[in-house]
């Protein structure tokens, strides 16, 4: 295959697959992504068959446990993809929705209208439930979408792409609007992310070496998170059997999402009774906890237990290991997250209100908590019907992407006739 004019062919079926798209009414968009849905429950076999065949050649190449969960397809994840295209259709079409009209002293009326960015392309490792996310995001936002999954996830995609297909011919949409690309030569990558006249914005999910690599290549603008260094604070006025519960479904609930907390916080004051509780929870799991100086003399005796290093704070395992540090107040635990955090998911446990104030107000994340698992930092628990991905950034989107995220606004002015004097 010859990449370049392959990624040109798609660049430009996107690009007027785009037009039509944009056009389309939400009847429409909500009928493909219906069939689509009912397509994905219909096939499961199909796809669980695929998604073992992926499986299979991952662990004889030695995939890393956090990908190969991602990488799997449960009958739980197949139904939430289908229900997660139902959502998506239930929800309100923002395309064409105009706000903020007000009228200028010159007769004139002026507000904006949301429109769809036009064509996305979404590159991503392992997981095969991005493809139908995207894709029904994509479809309700009116984008036409190019769709480059990870080569581990390579057979199942390529069933979800026929059935993506499928859906859109029977609704009338053109097929061209979601292409998932058949090669799995990195140079399709490097083609894609330099694509200005056909690519309008570039969403990478992935591990951080991808996304570093599209940071320095790519010449489309990006919707990304490059860590999810994700924080849980149990603070002095926690309530400690809620704090339990919560860290560790924070922690073991899955350890291979970028909304996982990798960092436990706790107040001093509380340390020595909050640390007892987690301590006989994580010890059935096998957590490796590498603590700070007074964490590690409380849970002297644990069997899986490290002394902290300053590099422990910056990483993000995906994996059965947690970095606990003891804070002596909430102003510490807060400066400790605004240096540490890669500003994805935050969260404290308190019972105290000025606290949970504060630190809504003063954390600097894209999703910040209380009384909460990070593990709902996720379009689907938003209500977003799923997410193309979470940012960090703060321009254009920030946290979980769903469809608002995936368009733009317009101005538009409604005159009389006036004229500028």
């Amino acid at each position: 295959m010859e990449i370049k004019s392959y990624m040109t062919r798609i660049g430009q079926q996107a690009r007027q697959a785009a037009g039509r798209m944009a056009k389309a009414d939400t009847a429409t968009k909500n009928r493909a992504l219906t069939y689509i849905a009912g397509a994905i429950r219909r096939d499961a076999a199909l796809l669980r068959a695929a998604n073992q065949k992926d499986l299979d050649i991952a662990r004889d190449n030695g995939l890393e446990p956090a990908l190969l969960d991602r990488l799997s397809l449960s009958d739980k994840a197949i139904e939430t993809m289908a229900s997660g295209l139902e959502q998506i259709a239930s929800l309100p079409d923002p395309i064409g929705e105009i706000s903020g009209l007000k009228l200028r002293p010159s007769g004139i009326q002026v507000g904006q209208m949301r429109v769809p960015l036009g064509v996305i392309g979404i590159i991503y490792e392992a997981r095969p439930n991005v493809t139908v996310d995207a894709a029904g995001l994509c479809i309700k936002s009116g984008n036409a979408t190019i769709l480059r999954g990870g080569s581990e996830a390579l057979h199942c995609n390529q069933v979800l792409a026929s059935l993506v297909r499928e859906g859109l011919k029977n609704a009338g949409l053109p097929q061209q609007a979601v292409q998932v690309v058949e090669t799995t030569d990195r140079a399709a990558v490097g083609e894609l992310i330099t694509m200005t006249e056909y690519v309008d914005v570039i969403v990478p999910r992935g591990g951080k070496g991808l996304i570093e690599r599209l940071m320095r290549e790519s010449k489309i603008p990006m919707i990304k998170h490059l860590d999810g260094i994700c924080h849980t604070y149990i603070d002095d006025c926690a309530d400690l059997e809620k704090a339990a519960e919560i860290a560790f479904n924070a922690k073991c609930q899955r350890y291979g999402t970028c909304n996982t907390m990798e960092t436990l916080l706790v107040a001093s004051a509380v340390a020595q009774d909050a640390l007892a509780l987690l301590a006989r929870r994580y010890q059935d799991e096998k957590v490796e906890l590498r603590c700070d100086e007074k964490a590690y003399e409380i849970l002297h005796g644990y069997p899986y237990l490290a002394r902290a290093t300053d590099e422990d704070w910056t990483t993000e395992y995906l994996a059965p290991v947690l970095a606990i540090r003891t804070v002596n107040s909430l102003d510490e635990a807060i400066d400790h997250i605004n240096r540490y955090s890669s500003k994805h998911t935050d969260a404290i446990i308190t019972e105290n209100y000025s606290h949970a104030l504060r630190f809504l107000r003063e954390v600097d994340s894209s999703s910040v908590m209380v009384n909460a698992s990070t593990r709902f930092a996720d379009g689907f628990e938003y209500g977003l019907g799923a997410e193309i991905g979470i940012s960090n950034d703060k321009l254009h989107a920030r946290g979980p992407v769903g469809l608002e995220g995936l368009t733009s606004l317009k101005y538009i002015v409604l005159g009389h006739g006036e004229i500028r004097k």
